[in-house]
């Protein structure tokens, strides 16, 4: 984990530039390039690709950009720049498949309960509107009453967050190192021992798994927990169907 291979440095200047350019934009580079959910209007399909190197924060970039540095150097020395920037970008894509499914499902969820309220399509779809454009000025919306509070508030999250941050593609590096250097041993900064990479990795993603389905999180709210582990899902899936179809245990490129 030591030298920075070719593509790790490009994609690191590439979410650098971008953060730094956001900061001057504001808002506005949220609304354009993050990805918002498909049935909101600010859904654009290159969003697809440019929500990976957008990030919300200072931490945030530096912790995704140090994994990408650490982890990812390995792995595309391991698969050559072609494979790995594809295994990058297909995590990253896999991780919004599983991010949208279940926003999509809190999202239906919550609308059902509305039609089964008496609320017509147009009157639900009007509401959705004025409550999305609310939440942007005032950061509050009015519930309807009759319905489920729990399942609107979910249904609104859905249709109005927007997700950003390279994390889905990371998880799937994560993925392919512990798959790859299993007995490698890391450490965590707020746990004194070493741990090894095939225990260390399916742990992270378990702590995901509990706080997608809980609500709990011990890092803090606002992190798309479903994407973490959509990312490191579709990784390990590259991984396994490519030691069994197309590689020996000599050759990764």
């Amino acid at each position: 984990m030591g030298r920075i291979t070719e593509t790790v440095k490009v994609l690191l200047i590439i979410n650098v530039l971008v953060f730094i350019g956001s900061q001057f934009l504001g808002n506005y580079s949220i609304q354009l390039f993050a990805l918002w959910f498909f049935k909101n209007e600010n859904f654009e399909v290159w969003q697809l690709i440019t929500h990976m190197f957008m990030h919300g924060s200072f931490m945030h970039i530096l912790f995704n950009m140090y994994a990408l540095w650490a982890f990812g150097s390995p792995i595309e020395q391991m698969m050559g720049q072609k494979k790995f920037l594809f295994f990058y970008f297909s995590s990253g894509l896999g991780a919004i498949i599983l991010h949208t499914l279940v926003n999509y499902l809190a999202y239906q969820n919550g609308f059902n309960e509305l039609l089964d309220a008496g609320y017509s399509v147009a009157e639900v779809n009007d509401w959705l509107g004025s409550s999305f454009e609310s939440i942007m000025r005032t950061s509050q919306y009015g519930i309807p009453e009759g319905v489920d509070q729990e399942s609107i508030q979910a249904m609104m999250q859905a249709y109005s967050s927007s997700a950003v941050g390279a994390s889905g593609a990371i998880y799937g590096i994560l993925v392919a190192f512990g798959m790859m250097f299993p007995n490698v041993e890391l450490f965590l900064l707020f746990v004194p021992v070493p741990i090894k990479a095939k225990y260390f990795i399916p742990g992270l993603i378990a702590l995901d798994l509990f706080s997608g389905f809980t609500g709990y999180s011990l890092f803090g709210g606002g992190i798309a927990h479903f994407a973490h582990v959509g990312g490191a899902l579709f990784g390990f899936i590259m991984i396994w169907y490519w030691r069994k179809n197309q590689f020996n245990q000599n050759r990764w490129d």
